[in-house]
């Protein structure tokens, strides 16, 4: 009797060991298209990173603070196109087309101001530095057209600055912007530097 027990027991071993091949392998499967996935969205990032150094190195403003908004509907619909981890040089490509056309979306709106204008505006009318938090908040009310991210302000406004038209004010963990005396020549009119 212990020959047919053995030979059930290792049957049962070698059924057991199978399954779990089986789901090592669907795993391992599983995990490669995840990693795919986070490629492409690395990928995509590093574009998005590119074109924003591009445009502040230019004078004219970005199109992206306002743009960033509508971006996870096209990045998601292309990683869902795309399976494998080939498709980087695609996704730089798509990323190229989808922000020239959202770049042409943008100049065909010519009556709809820049999100960087309005807060430079909106700075204008203030004699000292206002948080992020309350730029946004005075937008939302003056504008109700407009809806930006906390995020998306606060990067505008960290465009600004880098382009030196509004200054950044740090005190502990708060930060707050200004015109400064750079930004007012060109500003809407406000009250005047003291």
């Amino acid at each position: 009797m212990t020959s047919p027990s053995t030979a059930t027991l290792r049957s049962r071993y070698a059924e057991q060991a199978a399954s779990d091949l089986a789901e090592n392998r669907r795993r391992q499967q599983e995990l490669g298209e995840q990693l795919a996935i986070l490629q492409q969205e690395e990928a995509l990032l590093l574009d998005i990173l590119a074109l924003a150094e591009h445009y502040q190195g230019d004078g004219e403003a970005p199109p992206l603070p306002e743009q960033a908004q509508e971006e996870p509907v096209p990045a998601r619909a292309a990683r869902r196109r795309s399976g494998t981890g080939r498709a980087r040089s695609g996704t730089a490509a798509h990323t190229a087309r989808a922000g020239s056309a959202r770049g042409a979306a943008v100049r065909e709106q010519t009556h709809r101001p820049l999100l960087g204008d309005l807060l430079t505006e909106l700075l204008a009318g203030h004699s000292e530095p206002c948080l992020a938090k309350d730029l946004r908040d005075e937008l939302l009310l003056k504008h109700p057209d407009r809806e930006p991210t906390p995020q998306v302000v606060r990067n505008t406004l960290e465009s600004l600055v880098a382009k030196g038209r509004i200054r950044r004010h740090k005190e502990q963990r708060s930060v707050a912007y200004d015109l400064g005396a750079g930004g007012r020549p060109g500003a809407a009119p406000g009250p005047a530097a003291g």
